[in-house]
């Protein structure tokens, strides 16, 4: 390697839906990434900047038009992906995103219903070339989920919805899944902590190799 050349990192994202535990695991992952020598950067969408947070605190607590909804979480990607993500990989570092695209194919398409087409459109305008090395999709039956959030913190818009908007925002979630298998790993969330790490310690350890 050329002297001050520094090789490409990595990037990984975090999904599911809201209660399947996927926060409790991403400090996990980091401090494994860390262990192993490498340079971690955590962020999360929406948000990871500060144009980002500003639309973040619209985005789970204000109402607005389905299409405004996911044009909005778009263009705080762009300035994710043009702030943090690309930079960050550029150095050598890895980054840690709790969600991405996939959470806008679940939550505004599967939730929400809007046309996939739509969606697909704006990720091939926000991001042509650039997707997860690896993208970490906890899953876990609603009833779990639902009770997890219950029992957490007080519930943004998203958090408020019905059993039946989660149901179709994991189908989606699943549906992308079967899609990408390359690039998906479905975590059987139910599981204990212990569980779940192993089998993200194996995953890890393909990746890093």
């Amino acid at each position: 390697m050329t002297q001050g050349t520094a090789v490409r990192g990595k990037f990984i994202s975090f999904e599911g839906i809201d209660g399947a535990g996927k926060s409790t695991h991403i400090g996990f992952v980091a401090d494994f990434l860390k262990t192993a020598g490498k340079s971690v950067v955590s962020s999360r969408e929406p948000g990871g900047t500060g144009v980002g947070e500003k639309l973040r605190e619209m985005l789970l607590h204000e109402k607005m038009d389905l299409e405004t909804e996911a044009l909005l979480m778009f263009a705080s990607r762009r300035e994710h992906i043009a702030q943090v993500i690309e930079p960050a990989m550029a150095r050598g570092d890895w980054v840690l995103s709790d969600r991405f695209t996939d959470a806008s194919f679940a939550y505004q398409g599967g939730g929400r219903g809007l046309d996939r087409a739509k969606l697909e459109t704006l990720e091939n305008w926000v991001h042509p070339h650039l997707q997860p090395d690896l993208t970490l999709l906890f899953d876990v039956p609603l009833e779990v989920a639902r009770k997890r959030l219950d029992a957490t913190r007080t519930l943004d818009k998203f958090e408020q919805e019905q059993a039946d908007f989660f149901s179709a925002c994991r189908n989606e979630y699943l549906r992308r899944a079967a899609q990408f298998p390359h690039r998906i790993v479905v975590v059987d969330s139910t599981r204990t902590i212990d569980e779940t790490r192993a089998q993200l310690t194996h995953v890890l350890e393909k990746l890093i190799a």
